[in-house]
């Protein structure tokens, strides 16, 4: 079994406009509301790809009840913890030039005692997985080594940890030792204050957190793929060019990807090619952190790892 923390959930409003100007009233041409969070979205195409997979983390207010709705409908499984505070909800405005703009709200304060059931529900839930997938930003009240403390509990247990974010939550989060990251460029050179202009520069940073204890190493660069390291051999991943209709949440689905391929036992070759075929997949949709798994199956063939 996956099983995807998602601390700080949102409820996702997507909002289609001719576009953005200040001090003016604009009104939108269509609305849509889903359930979001990097991890919800990890959880979704999970789920599609058919892999058993249970999402958590913390829920509250109306929103939350949205979301554990819209997960029901979704397929996906669930088992949160309900927080007095509110469940955050998440704008993005995309004007006619396809170009998104987003407020992201922090998120609700979470009690001593909130964090505390969690972690009991955690503990409870890492002991059927095999893989603990954790994405995206922590909410208010929730110290920045909240992931370390997850990735060295399950850690205890034998289970490979995934872990997706950035900023001061991935620098505690690497102490920690998780099994895979996936930093993208601008995120390493934020945290080392180092440029990546090469591939031989990814290389030299991919050695670094190995060194660290992180056996997985994937650095995105975009439309120009990724380099990964695993296991002493490193790898440059090149994706099919294709459509983008809304990239948003492609390292989401990459994430999923790896999360699947892992729980089934993939190589690493394959599991690369898996998972740049799901990030891919979600960048041809207009929904965020979807894809349909014939578009996935087709894509694997067309994505090329070459052993460095």
């Amino acid at each position: 079994m996956i099983l995807v923390v998602n601390l700080n959930a949102s409820v996702d409003k997507r909002y289609e406009i001719e576009d953005i100007e200040k001090g003016r009233v604009m009104r939108a041409k269509s609305v849509e509301n889903t359930p979001g969070g990097k991890g919800l979205h990890v959880a979704n195409v999970a789920t599609i790809l058919k892999e058993d997979c249970i999402a958590t983390g913390f829920l509250g207010g109306k929103a939350g009840e949205f979301i554990e709705e819209k997960l029901k409908d979704y397929g996906i499984k669930q088992d949160f913890v309900k927080i007095n505070g509110d469940t955050r909800e998440c704008l993005a405005f995309i004007t006619d030039d396809l170009v998104q703009t987003e407020i992201l709200e922090p998120g609700p304060e979470v009690s001593e005692e909130e964090q505390w059931a969690f972690l009991d529900k955690y503990i409870d839930l890492i002991k059927d997985a095999t893989v603990v997938v954790a994405s995206g930003s922590i909410p208010r009240n929730v110290s920045a080594n909240f992931y370390r403390k997850l990735i060295e509990l399950a850690n205890y247990q034998g289970k490979k940890f995934l872990l997706d974010t950035s900023g001061n939550l991935l620098k505690e989060g690497i102490e920690g030792k998780p099994y895979f990251i996936k930093p993208n460029r601008d995120e390493i050179e934020a945290l080392t204050g180092r440029k990546i202009q090469c591939i031989e520069d990814a290389i030299r940073e991919i050695k670094e957190f190995q060194a660290k204890g992180i056996k997985f190493v994937a650095i995105s660069l975009g439309a120009e793929g990724s380099i990964a390291g695993y296991e002493g051999g490193f790898y440059k991943v090149t994706i099919p060019k294709v459509e983008a209709v809304n990239p948003v949440g492609s390292g989401d689905a990459y994430v999923a990807g790896i999360a699947v391929a892992t729980q089934r036992g993939y190589n690493i070759s394959d599991t690369l090619k898996f998972a740049s075929a799901c990030g891919t997949a979600n960048a041809m949709e207009k929904e965020t952190g979807f894809v349909r798994e014939s578009v996935v199956k087709d894509l694997i063939n067309k994505v090329t790892v070459e052993e460095l």
